[in-house]
């Protein structure tokens, strides 16, 4: 299958909203790192074990963007809203190598 980044990343959003394990795991490199206001530089183990179970404090989440910078760097602008009402923004700043994901840098929005 010949994936482009964004459409790697778009099935990875797909898989952390769904929490499909399964089909998330193989979408990320070995060595991927995380880094966020919260997370800097975590590793892959690290990552699914803190990030990805998060979801269902979301009521929903959707991608606003996907937008390619180069070959490998791709922005990701997406809105989700809390269980208490409370929408945000942000944006990722997604690197995606070979068809993996290598490397996942948030920036926190404000309260929309």
């Amino acid at each position: 299958m010949n994936s482009t980044p964004a459409s790697v990343i778009e099935a990875a959003f797909r898989c952390y909203r769904s929490q499909d394990l399964a089909a998330a795991l193989p979408l990320y490199a070995e060595d991927f790192t995380f880094t966020s206001p919260q997370d800097d530089r975590i590793d892959k183990a690290a990552f699914f074990e803190r990030c990805f179970p998060t979801a269902d404090r979301f009521t929903r989440q959707r991608l606003l963007h996907v937008t390619p910078a180069d070959g490998e760097l791709v922005f990701a602008y997406y809105e989700y809203e809390l269980a208490g009402g409370d929408r945000y923004r942000n944006v990722e700043a997604i690197t995606v190598r070979g068809g993996l994901i290598r490397e996942v840098r948030v920036f926190f929005g404000g309260r929309e």
